[in-house]
């Protein structure tokens, strides 16, 4: 679990934790959306800036989001790998028969690296300052106005929310059947393609178990709790948005302007 920051909740009194789930929800949205625009170094940079400043007031301590992107790390390589061997440019750095490697192509590594970093750790923000109650909560009211069409908004919601909170559970757990299936002699590390393919059954066919198993041990646990969806239902909490939170909001469309300024 120490190496998946998506779906962990980190609980500590921040400023950060306080603000409305619907507007960290929105917030998220809008940076993904934001930072998709940017399209160099300097958008990166404020990018980077304004993720830093959420993280040190959010006091979800640094070194979690480090061991977090261990999980990704395969992804950034082969990312910037592909962009480094593919991408053409005028400047070549380094060419062998068919390899050419150009200085776009680098900097277009380097830019699609940097933007997967930032994607993955501003997003993991969202859950690690936010509980699953607050997160379902804030879900289901932005799709509230979908129900005048029949959406099922709380269903989705709650799926949503119970499908990012197993991530880390089954992460854990794959990595209990990992150890035991090499406690028992399993090589997960040799031989060809189709080999390690194979290899990996003893740890699937478990995993797969484990989480019906955990679905259907939550399902009877919602049942014994007469849990009916929203029919009914009440909020021993309603959440109201006060003026920090209009204010959490003004900051992150200053920081899609912004943004949208710096395209080149």
């Amino acid at each position: 679990m120490n190496k998946i920051i998506i779906g962990q909740y980190y609980p500590v009194d921040s400023f950060i934790h306080r603000i409305d789930a619907r507007v960290k929800l929105l917030g998220t949205i809008m940076y993904i959306t934001f930072l998709l625009f940017a399209n160099n170094f300097l958008g990166y940079i404020i990018s980077g800036t304004i993720l830093g400043i959420l993280i040190t007031i959010s006091k979800v301590p640094p070194r979690l989001m480090i061991r977090g992107l261990r999980m990704i790390l395969f992804i950034l390589i082969f990312a910037a790998a592909i962009n480094i061997f593919l991408t053409q440019g005028e400047t070549v750095l380094f060419q062998f028969l068919f390899i050419r490697i150009s200085l776009q192509g680098v900097l277009m590594a380097v830019q699609m690296t940097a933007r997967l970093i930032l994607l993955i750790v501003g997003s993991s923000i969202l859950t690690l300052t936010t509980s699953p109650i607050e997160l379902t909560d804030g879900i289901e009211s932005l799709l509230t106005p979908l129900k005048k069409i029949k959406v099922p908004a709380h269903d989705i919601a709650m799926m949503m929310t119970i499908a990012l909170r197993f991530i880390p559970t089954l992460a854990d757990e794959m990595d209990k059947i990992i150890k035991a299936q090499k406690a028992r002699g399993a090589d997960f590390d040799t031989g060809g393609l189709i080999k390690r393919a194979k290899s990996l059954l003893p740890i699937l066919i478990p995993l797969f178990v484990s989480a019906f198993k955990r679905a259907d041990d939550l399902a009877t646990a919602m049942e014994a709790r007469c849990y009916r969806g929203d029919i009914n239902r009440t909020k021993m909490k309603e959440t109201k948005m006060n003026l920090w939170d209009f204010l959490a909001l003004s900051f992150m469309l200053l920081f899609g302007i912004v943004i949208i300024l710096t395209r080149s």
